[in-house]
C-alpha cells in the first residue's frame, strides 16, 4: 500500500480539556477522520475531553473496546481498527486517533501504532500524563537529584509490588482500583505507608486527593494512583 494520507496519534491529557496542548488542538481541528477508544456502552472519555476541537465535518470512528483489563490487548479490535484507518489513509484522509493521557504511557494507541507504522506514516503528539497530573494536583514533586522513579501497576502480585517498592526512591502506583488492599499491605511491608498520597479522577469532576492513611475505602476507581517518596518529599 502506498498511502497518501496520514495518521496522528494525539494525547488529549488526563481529563481537563484545558490540559490539551496547543498542537493537539491544531492537529485535531484539521482532521478528516477522528478515531477514539470507547466502551461497548456509554461515552468515550477521550472524545469527551477533545469534543470542542473536533471539526463539524469530520467523520467519527469509535473503537469499541472492553474495559475489562483481563482482555488486553484485544487483538481482534485493533486489527479491525487498523484495517479501517489504513483504508482512510489510502484514500488520502488525515486520521487523528485520540488517546487519554499520553499515547505511549500505558496508552491504548500503542497497539494501533505497532500495526499502522508498518504501512502508514504515523506522527505523534504527546499529552499530559496522569502521572504528572497527579503530582501537580497533590503538590507532590516527583523526583530530585539522583532519585529513581518507578511506575508500578497495582495489577502485579503483592510480593512483586513490595519488592519494587523496596528498591526505589519514589513510586507511582497506577491502576489501583480493586487492588487497593494488597497495595496497602505492600506499602506497609516496605515501611512507606505514612508517606503515601492518594489521588483519583485527577483534573476531572469527582477528583479526590488525600493521604493514603486517611482513605477509608476498601476499593477505589480504576482511574486512581498512589504517589510515595521514601524521604517523604523529593526536596527533603
Amino acid at each position: 500500500m502506498s498511502p497518501s494520507g496520514e495518521v496522528w496519534g494525539v494525547g488529549v491529557g488526563p481529563g481537563d480539556p484545558e490540559l490539551m496542548t496547543v498542537k493537539a488542538c491544531r492537529i485535531l481541528e484539521a482532521a478528516d477522520i477522528v478515531a477514539y477508544p470507547a466502551p461497548f456502552e456509554g461515552d468515550s472519555l477521550a472524545r469527551g475531553i477533545a469534543a470542542h476541537h473536533i471539526p463539524p465535518g469530520a467523520e467519527e470512528l469509535p473503537i469499541r473496546i472492553s474495559m475489562d483489563p483481563r482482555r488486553y490487548p484485544q487483538t481482534d479490535v485493533y486489527d479491525r481498527a487498523y484495517r479501517e484507518i489504513a483504508m482512510h489513509v489510502g484514500q488520502g484522509h488525515k486520521v487523528v486517533v485520540l488517546c487519554e493521557g499520553d499515547p505511549f504511557f500505558y496508552g491504548s494507541f500503542m497497539y494501533l501504532f505497532e500495526r499502522l507504522s508498518e504501512s502508514c506514516p504515523v506522527e505523534m503528539v504527546p499529552g499530559v500524563s496522569s502521572l504528572t497530573a497527579c503530582a501537580a494536583e497533590l503538590a507532590f514533586p516527583l523526583a530530585a537529584r539522583d532519585d529513581v522513579l518507578s511506575v508500578i501497576p497495582a495489577t502485579l502480585p503483592e510480593e512483586v509490588i513490595a519488592d519494587r517498592l523496596g528498591g526505589c526512591d519514589v513510586a507511582a502506583i497506577i491502576k489501583v482500583g480493586r487492588h487497593l488492599a494488597k497495595v496497602r499491605r505492600a506499602l506497609e511491608q516496605a515501611g512507606l505507608s505514612q508517606h503515601a498520597h492518594y489521588a483519583e479522577r485527577v483534573t476531572m469532576a469527582g477528583q479526590r486527593t488525600k493521604p493514603l492513611t486517611s482513605l477509608p475505602d476498601e476499593t477505589v476507581p480504576y482511574f486512581s494512583m498512589i504517589l510515595v517518596h521514601r524521604r517523604g518529599r523529593a526536596a527533603s
